[in-house]
């Protein structure tokens, strides 16, 4: 089906915080930060050209590399496929640029944008109700700043300034609404938070004053008013407005009065008595509020907010969790300062010690430093721990405190410290997950952003120092994981040697390969801090998370670690809650779990530290072993007969954790693509485990192959290739040539596939290993036609077919690879059979990957007998087969035929789409003899559209390209076009083209060199 036909857009985009598209309730996947941005500048522009360099200006704002063009067409395609499959919006190409169309009521940044606007003109109508309901739909869409912690240019900085005015104005308009609808104390909540963050905003003083005011605390407001005047005149130095003057006079009026009144009715100021409130103390017993307390802006204003938002009845409490280091207490601490103001009859504070040496606080004695800090005196205090917490709970009636319970055990140790009938704040901190009824959800606090950590890399070693090596700066900070703890230290210990530059810093850690105990200042280490979290487990506990480290991926699942540790499956999941609960892994997905770098390297020095070599041995085996049978039963479903050959698999040891209907689940390969090529690299490494390295590179071919990734393919096959030959494994080195080949075949490089198919065919001779010999032999087919020698391609695959191999050869293989070569020489009929028995064959042995090759190269063939309607039918079909089976091999080469029928039937626009898609694709794969292709295709195309000028270029930019990759038949069919193009204009380079590509045609008996001799012969002399 075209583009331009597809359904209804079924997807939604969000914007605002973290990039994020949905189809439905699931997520879709939106590839790299930089395809993210990209993606942005798209959506915002929706239904507009966004030209290529306002792209690369917005991703590379400062310094463009060389593959900038190229990497945004990356990012294009990759977007355009996945709007495809997930019937999202339409993002179409044109002339120098994109254009998405996308539906406003799809993307949240157009909704906000509406409904502020919209709550604007109601207000002005004196519409109150519409207010609070346009408003609360724009607050339920803002989850952060536009594409928050993507690095933006120019277009999206712009952008992101003009929605954070637009948001601060919804808050104040929000506060307006309150008072005018009698929730003033909500108002002045939302306002002295909005103050806080925004001290420079005059009018949200105006309103926070004239709020407060209003509620009666005419000392409250004139304090507001004095801080703008300080923060307005000394600061910025400018004059007050005219309205905050005159709310002051006002004021100052009104106070005056209201101490006359007093002193007259013999209040304190006449020596009348003294009210119960006056003579509660307010103690301030929080630790300072650091200075380096930098980042996680967003989540301090989301619970600034929730806090705000809670009744004056009932304590609001909230539980910050997160690994140790990750900077729990500092983010308490610069919260409960926030919230002083609005808690003014105290600030409490205690460390329960449930992560340090020695024992946890016991609830009791928390209560007697708490009612100490409250001044109550000691003798007061109840010795019968029931009777201190009656005591407590007296104490805070009535008042608003903010209290920190800091470095919590567990929930037994926090709930009798909690407030009843106070409405008070309580912030508790803890590296575990608590369990306390009526809480809520724990905020997890994740690590900095990189740029939030570098800036607290300068806080803490010297802005102007780290400022002069951005990049080193970024590499410490990676190195350090963004984990604050490592970053403070990783500071501390520059500012304590001022000859280091910083690269000498990164250098080391590089060197060094771990931050963990290198990094000490004053005996604090990051191993120390994970250390308190780790000797809380149990032994089982502690050894599970010791192996996790082993694994070299990204993230594992349950069954990887149930077979790293041998235990039960049900018996690992409840272990890993547990490493869960107290923050040594991290759940990414349902199931699946990752582990912090710096975790990592404290998980794998214990190990190395209370494990001998024999047992990590042991460990590896059976990971490896059990992760090649995940992927042997994912891969069976698209080669298993061959795969089956050539793994020559065992039992797996633990059959209890593969499960056989796993069989289709392609997209399992898709998620743990990066896993199994760091598995690859891992079992090379590691001593005793060469075969499991051929063997998953060997596993996974077909789904990178039907996908693309014939990078990947390179990569593993050689690891692979390395690690057969060092195991004097020959048959596994033959297949691992094989596959290599292959891979080079798909990007052009044909002399490196040719020698690597040469060796594979002689080790498989030598071993007489009869069936891998036919199946690399019938590979060299094509790469014999690719290099420019179509009639041995033809005849070597006459010959593979006629042999008689006694049944031990599928003729699946040979018969495609001969239908290309008799196309090459124009033997349309002949080719025509070898591709409809190849479809015969697909179809008996119910293989879906054969049977969509195969109606793709009879509507090649279709195409050039003239029989174009059927040729478009046939690929729509192959398309959609690939489509319900999930593989991308083909793909190009089929939209590319697809737009060579389309432009014989008339339908330009149509054909040119399917051209530049494949061009796409192409490129994506690295594809490039197929990119050849499709750029000769489009430049015709494009010249009966009569676009000559853009024609031209697409077929110099094919020559160019087949002439790199030596590709003798593009290289032809470019010339030939080029010279009808500059046949009216330039007859002698015209005819110079035409001399090179007959050469080229006459040397592979190509069909076209019959046209081109009947060209010449009329040309004029």
């Amino acid at each position: 089906m075209a583009r331009a036909a597809r359904g209804e857009q079924l997807v939604d985009i969000r914007l605002l915080g973290v990039p994020e598209v949905w189809q439905g309730a699931a997520p879709l996947p939106l590839g790299t930060p930089k395809q993210q941005t990209a993606l942005a500048v798209l959506v915002l522009h929706g239904g507009q050209l966004v030209t290529v360099d306002t792209l690369v200006d917005e991703l590379w704002p400062d310094d463009p590399p060389r593959s900038a063009l190229a990497n945004v067409r990356t990012y294009v395609g990759n977007l355009r496929r996945t709007f495809d499959r997930h019937h999202g919006p339409n993002l179409v190409r044109l002339s120098g640029g994109y254009r998405l169309d996308v539906d406003d009521e799809r993307v949240d940044v157009r909704r906000f944008e509406h409904l502020t606007g919209e709550a604007a003109s109601a207000w002005s109508d004196g519409r109150h109700e519409r207010v609070d309901e346009l408003l609360g739909q724009g607050e339920r869409l803002w989850r952060g700043p536009l594409v928050a912690g993507l690095r933006v240019g120019p277009v999206l900085t712009a952008r992101r300034a003009a929605l954070e005015e637009q948001r601060l104005a919804a808050i104040e308009l929000r506060a307006r609404l309150d008072v005018a609808l009698g929730r003033t104390r909500a108002a002045i909540a939302l306002l002295t938070d909005h103050v806080n963050s925004h001290c420079y905003r005059e009018q949200a003083y105006v309103l926070l004053a004239s709020a407060l005011k209003t509620d009666g605390d005419a000392g409250g407001a004139l304090a507001v008013i004095q801080r703008a005047e300080s923060i307005l005149i000394r600061q910025l130095g400018v004059e007050p407005g005219t309205e905050l003057l005159s709310l002051r006079r006002s004021l100052l009026g009104r106070t005056a009065g209201h101490s006359a009144s007093a002193a007259r009715k013999g209040g304190p100021e006449r020596g009348g008595a003294v009210t119960s409130s006056a003579r509660r103390v307010h103690p301030r017993h929080l630790p300072r509020n650091t200075a380096d307390f930098i980042g996680r802006r967003e989540l301090v204003e989301r619970m600034l907010a929730e806090i705000g938002a809670s009744g004056d009845e009932a304590p609001t409490v909230r539980v910050i969790d997160g690994m140790a280091g990750s900077g729990k207490t500092l983010f308490a601490l610069h919260l409960a300062h926030l919230l002083r103001d609005r808690y003014p009859d105290g600030q409490l504070f205690i460390d329960l010690r449930g992560h340090t040496e020695g024992a946890p606080v016991e609830p009791g004695d928390a209560l007697t430093v708490l009612l100490r800090q409250l001044e109550v005196p000691a003798g007061r205090i109840p010795s019968d721990h029931e009777e201190r917490a009656e005591l407590w709970q007296r104490e805070l009636r009535g008042r608003r405190v903010v209290l920190v319970l800091d470095n919590a055990a567990d929930g037994q140790q926090v709930r009798p410290l909690l407030p009843v009938g106070s409405g008070s704040a309580v912030l508790v901190t803890s590296r575990r997950r608590l369990s306390v009824s009526d809480i809520g959800p724990p905020v997890s606090l994740p690590v900095m952003t990189s740029d939030e950590a570098v800036e607290l890399l300068a806080r803490t070693a010297g802005t102007e120092r780290v400022g002069k090596e951005p990049d080193a700066a970024t590499e410490v900070a990676r190195r350090c994981g963004h984990l604050p703890l490592a970053v403070r230290l990783a500071g501390g210990w520059l500012a304590h040697r001022p000859a280091w530059r910083v690269a000498d810093l990164a250098r080391r850690l590089e060197a060094g390969g771990t931050v963990l105990r290198r990094l000490a200042v004053e005996q604090q280490t990051v191993a120390g801090a994970f250390s308190a979290s780790y000797e809380h487990l149990s032994e089982p506990v502690k050894w599970l998370f010791r192996l996790i480290g082993l694994h070299p991926g990204d993230s594992f699942d349950a069954r990887m670690a149930a077979a790293l540790a041998a235990l039960a499956l049900d018996r690992t999941e409840r272990m890993l809650d547990d490493l869960l609960d107290q923050h040594l892994i991290e759940e990414v997905a349902p199931g699946r779990y990752r582990m912090h770098d710096l975790m990592r390297q404290y998980s794998a020095e214990l190990f190395r530290e209370s494990t001998d070599p024999a047992q990590r041995h042991e460990a590896g085996n059976r990971l490896l072993d059990h992760v090649l049978h995940q992927v042997a039963v994912r891969a069976s479903s698209l080669d298993q007969q061959v795969l089956t050959t050539h793994l020559r698999l065992g039992a797996p040891l633990r059959a209890d954790l593969i499960n056989e209907s796993d069989n289709s689940d392609i997209e399992w390969l898709e998620q743990e693509r990066h896993n199994l090529i760091a598995l690859i690299r891992f079992a090379l490494q590691e001593e005793g485990h060469s075969g499991y390295a051929w063997r998953l590179a060997r596993a996974m071919w077909r789904f990178c192959y039907m996908r693309g990734y014939f990078g990947d393919i390179v990569a593993t096959h050689q690891t692979g290739l390395t690690a057969a030959e060092r195991s004097g494994d020959r048959a596994a080195q033959a297949v691992m040539h094989n596959y290599l080949a292959s891979a080079y075949t798909r990007t052009g490089s044909y002399l490196d596939s040719l020698r690597h198919l040469e060796v594979a065919v002689s080790i498989s001779r030598d071993l007489h290993d009869r069936r891998n010999e036919h199946r690399y032999r019938a590979n060299l087919v094509v790469v014999h036609w690719l290099t420019g020698s179509p009639e041995r391609s033809v005849s070597l695959g006459r010959q593979l077919l006629r042999e008689d191999t006694g049944g031990a050869v599928n003729p699946i293989v040979a018969l495609p690879n001969l239908g290309y070569a008799l196309v090459a020489v124009g033997r349309y009929p002949e080719a025509l059979r070898a591709h409809r028995q190849h479809l015969f064959l697909a179809r008996c042995q119910s293989s879906w990957f054969h049977m969509s090759n195969a109606l793709g190269h009879i509507a090649s063939v279709e195409n050039r007998l003239g029989n174009h309607r059927k040729a478009a039918r046939l690929i729509v079909a192959s398309l959609r087969l690939r489509e319900q089976n999930g593989h991308r091999f083909g793909e190009a080469e089929a939209r590319n035929e697809l737009g060579i029928a389309y432009r014989h039937l008339g339908r330009l626009a149509e054909a040119r789409s399917q051209h530049e898609l494949a061009l796409d694709l192409a490129r994506d794969s690295s594809d490039r003899h197929v990119q050849a292709a499709a750029s000769n295709d489009l430049g015709l195309t494009l010249a009966a559209a009569g676009h000559v000028d853009q024609a031209v270029s697409a077929h110099r930019e094919a020559l160019g390209l087949a002439s790199r990759i030596a590709h003798p038949y593009e290289q032809g069919r470019a010339l030939s076009a080029l010279a009808g193009h500059l046949a009216g204009t330039d007859a002698a380079e015209a005819d110079r083209y035409r001399q090179r590509a007959l050469a080229i045609f006459e040397r592979m008996g190509a069909p076209e060199r019959h046209d081109l001799r009947r060209q010449l012969a009329e040309t004029p002399a």
